[in-house]
């Protein structure tokens, strides 16, 4: 090969990798349309969960790294729909924050609301996000594993970088029509009770 020859493509590889402006470099705001296929999503959460499964020794161990996946991704989140957010304005209320974990993070995670959003009525402290799992299949040694632990961390995640300390668990709640429906439960700090009230 000659030395011309050897610059010229040389100089082409050049090219190619300056044109390539790198994920981080790229603006928040033109990404917001792109979707990652669900087919994607469940390769990926199937790999996590595959690694998170080598490393523990049982279902309650495995749901803690779940919830602490979904924490990691939740923080993230967060920062990225305020960002995109026109209107956003920091929330101090615990029906605001909430609203916006129904609505926003939501349609920003799955295209849509969440199904719904209820106030426990046994403590005032809880509230219960239900939603139906889709696309997931648990072995039967594995059939008290709830994977939605995953979610409940990134609903942790929101709440805690908005503020408002709280502990979210993932409960399974089987109903006639929906064997795999799941509740979110989020127990609030009883600091969030009181400043709450101070703000009624």
């Amino acid at each position: 090969m000659s030395q011309a020859s050897r610059a010229s493509v040389m100089s082409s590889v050049d090219t190619r990798l300056i044109k390539r402006v790198s994920i981080a470099d790229r603006n928040l705001n033109r990404t917001r349309g792109m979707e990652v296929g669900i087919g994607a999503f469940a390769f990926l959460f199937s790999e996590m969960l595959q690694y998170a499964q080598k490393r523990v020794l049982g279902i309650q161990d495995l749901e803690r790294k779940l919830n602490d996946f979904g924490y990691r991704v939740g923080t993230r989140l967060l920062e990225l729909t305020v960002w995109r957010e026109k209107n956003s304005k920091r929330e101090t209320r615990v029906l605001g924050i909430l609203y916006f974990i129904h609505t926003t993070v939501w349609k920003a995670l799955f295209g849509k609301q969440a199904d719904s959003l209820e106030k426990s009525t046994e403590h005032e402290d809880e509230y219960n996000d239900p939603l139906i799992s889709k696309y997931i299949s648990v072995p039967k040694e594995l059939s008290q594993l709830n994977c939605n632990a995953f979610l409940a961390g990134i609903v942790e995640a929101i709440l805690d970088g908005a503020q408002f300390p709280s502990r979210v668990t993932a409960h399974s709640l089987p109903q006639e029509g929906f064997p795999l429906r799941t509740t979110i439960l989020i127990q609030l700090d009883k600091e969030i009770l009181q400043r709450e009230e101070q703000l009624k």
